[in-house]
């Protein structure tokens, strides 16, 4: 049996009893119509044309009105009483929130009952998740109150027509990103950034309700120097009683959520919470009347007027704040949404989902809603509690209107104590301590990325540390783009795998070969490095792991490009040089499993004519035979292997480059030779499948 290669390209060896190696030739894409040519564009557009021609009339109207889709299969027998249980449970609970959270956002607590209102019905229509609750929430309102706070004083109108337009603002936002199908870009802030700022937000917003304990105002403000010092100078102000009452309601809080999590035939008193705090606040304020407690004081009765949002002329200064709150919105509202549709069985949308959010945010707003989004704790009860569909949500929108239409007068006597507790009990679930453990044993890079976060949102402000702890995560994606996954690979025994070395130390390598995977796209960005890094590795020879004859530098060096995807021209322009570089120094380069793209690509900018087609292979394994053949002609002749060829270089290309340093490669179509190989003499040798012809 033989070997068969290019006569120009092996030097002959001594005719023994001999085995062939056989290569599995690479298959070269056709390069005579573009990848953008008119018929593939045209088949494209055709393929679009004949999927829409095939919707039927219902999933024309779900793409339109989301909720059709639960609506046409409900099973009243199975969803009813589940969607009645969950509806009421929720309903009940976000009453008393919403008026929190309005506090919280420096506004009236009626406007926290708007907010819980139309938001609720729009979304049931629009938005295609179907337990979500959303509404009021504390993260939301704490950045309305931060920003509103210092354009305007919160006892002006004004204040409350910014966070009015702050709705319709959030809303357009979110609903432009939805139908251009932005949702993608909020995968580039990382969960180590969430989980740094909402822990520190959840720190801010219970300190900022701590006037509401302690008996006397507060600095409002994003920082927690500011806070802490302000509590601090205003202690000789506290009183006892706002203070008693507060730490009772909250105790009664936090028990009740904690049997509702740990037990499941009491998973009810999680969702009575609230309520059961409103009632005990508002009686004890009824009996007592202290006069030290501060009540929320009279709340408008009835359902809210249409209206356009106002202050318009303030937009423009809005616009930051409106995207930080979509951000965080978006976040927050379809990473619950993608758990509960995944835990229920059912796709979702999440170009939807935004686009469901915004028309809840812009309708809102003109029946005088602040920004709304889901909430976790809302919509984790809701979930708890049986929730099949979208109807849960009507049926928390009605016991919204009833509220509004009835029971408006009973919320004058709720002492504000009793909501402080019910919004800093919410939020001590935000403080994710546990994330932090988690990441420090898992990823100190993410745990430095949690602790930057934190501690800028806490000392530095919400607003500066959002935009930290986004711009140090996207420099880490930068670095890690950058910077990509180099591996040298060997040979792993009895084999003809090739792994890492560092992962595998039993895989050996060949003395004069260097193999080495990339894993990343190659492109502008990183191809320095890996130029860099492949000059570092020729120079890596003194290891003993190597085997083969002894030779004093590197020959060969192979590229597995098999996790490359992509390779953009300022990296081809860097491979010719690189090619270039190593032809100098008497280096042959192979490319070993390019993608179909990557090929496609090298072969249209010539470098597949450059290199040779030759040295082009579908494994590494084969790759490292063809190479192994010149490392053993090298070792008998104690010369170096001279690849030459017919190519010589133009007129212009030798005014360029000297005569030293050019460069040829092999003819496809020059003629092969049989060359006789003995096993005994080339014992690295291992045979593959046929030979190899282009």
């Amino acid at each position: 049996m033989e070997l068969t290669y290019a006569s120009s390209s092996i030097p002959n060896l001594t005719a023994m009893p001999h085995r062939s190696i056989k290569i599995i030739p690479l298959e070269h894409p056709s390069t005579s119509t573009p990848s953008s040519s008119p018929s593939q564009l045209s088949a494209a557009v055709s393929k679009w044309t004949a999927r829409m021609k095939q919707k039927t009339r219902d999933e024309w109207i779900e793409m339109f009105v989301p909720c059709y889709r639960w609506m046409r299969i409900y099973n009243w027998s199975e969803y009813l009483q589940a969607d009645l249980m969950a509806g009421v449970t929720v309903g009940v609970m976000l009453v008393p929130q919403s008026m929190s959270y309005a506090k919280l956002a420096g506004l009236h607590p009626i406007y926290g009952l708007y907010s819980g209102f139309v938001p609720i019905f729009v979304y049931a229509i629009f938005g295609s998740s179907r337990q979500l609750a959303i509404g009021p929430v504390a993260l939301v309102s704490l950045l309305v109150s931060n920003v509103l706070g210092s354009i305007v004083d919160p006892s002006d109108d004004m204040y409350t027509e910014l966070a009015i337009l702050l709705a319709l603002m959030v809303g357009i936002m979110e609903c432009i990103m939805g139908l251009l199908r932005l949702g993608w870009l909020i995968r580039f802030i990382s969960h180590s950034v969430i989980s740094g700022f909402t822990t520190s937000s959840a720190i801010v917003i219970a300190l900022s309700q701590a006037k509401y304990f302690l008996g006397y105002d507060v600095d409002g403000s994003s920082k927690i120097i500011p806070v802490v010092t302000s509590i601090i100078n205003g202690f000789d102000k506290f009183l006892w009683q706002p203070f008693i009452m507060g730490s009772f309601i909250l105790a009664i809080l936090l028990i009740m959520k904690h049997l509702g999590k740990t037990r499941k035939n009491m998973r009810f008193l999680r969702a009575a919470g609230p309520l059961t705090a409103v009632v005990v606040g508002t009686t004890f304020a009824k009996i007592f009347h202290p006069s030290s407690i501060s009540l929320v004081g009279n709340i408008p009765q009835g359902l809210p007027e249409f209206s356009i949002p106002k202050g318009l002329g303030h937009a423009k200064s809005l616009i930051p704040t409106a995207m930080l709150i979509t951000g965080v919105a978006i976040l927050e509202s379809v990473g619950i949404a993608k758990a509960l549709a995944a835990k229920n069985g059912y796709e979702l949308d999440s170009n939807q989902e935004l686009f469901g959010l915004g028309v809840a945010n812009i309708l809102g707003s003109m029946f005088s809603a602040y920004p709304t989004t889901g909430s976790f704790s809302r919509s984790a009860v809701n979930h708890e509690s049986g929730a099949k569909t979208g109807l849960s949500g009507i049926l928390m929108g009605i016991i919204m209107c009833c509220a509004l239409l009835f029971m408006t007068p009973i919320f004058e006597y709720i002492p504000q104590c009793a909501l402080a507790a019910i919004v800093i009990s919410a939020v001590v679930g935000l403080v994710d301590y546990d994330e932090a453990i988690f990441l420090w044993r898992v990823d100190k890079k993410d745990f430095l990325l949690w602790t930057i976060t934190s501690l800028t949102t806490l000392f530095l402000g919400i607003e500066i540390g959002v935009l930290v702890g986004v711009g140090f995560s996207l420099a880490f994606v930068i670095h890690e783009s950058a910077n990509p996954h180099i591996a040298v690979l060997g040979r792993l025994p009895g084999t003809t795998v090739y792994r890492n070395i560092r992962q595998y130390p039993e895989a050996y390598r060949y003395s004069g070969i260097v193999v080495v995977r990339i894993d990343a796209p190659i492109y502008f960005a990183n191809i320095s490095y890996i130029k860099d890094r492949l000059r570092e590795y020729e120079l890596e020879i003194d290891e003993p792991t190597r085997r083969g004859p002894e030779l004093e530098r590197v020959y060969f060096v192979i590229l597995e490009m098999a996790p490359v995807t992509y390779i953009d021209s300022s990296a081809i322009q860097a491979l010719k040089d690189l090619y270039i570089e190593y032809k100098s120094r008497n280096i042959q380069l192979a490319i070993s499993n390019p993608n179909r793209d990557v090929l496609l690509s090298l072969t249209r900018s010539s470098v597949v004519d450059l290199i040779g087609k030759e040295w082009y292979f579908v494994r590494v394994h084969d790759a490292v035979q063809t190479c192994l053949q010149h490392v053993q002609s090298l070792s008998a002749s104690g010369k170096s292997p001279e690849l030459e060829s017919d190519y010589r270089p133009n007129l212009f290309q030798r005014v360029l480059k000297p005569r030293a340093e050019d460069f040829t490669t092999s003819e496809l179509e020059s003629g092969y030779k049989h060359v006789p190989i003995s096993k005994e003499t080339n014992p690295n040798l291992e045979p593959l499948l046929p030979p190899r012809k282009f």
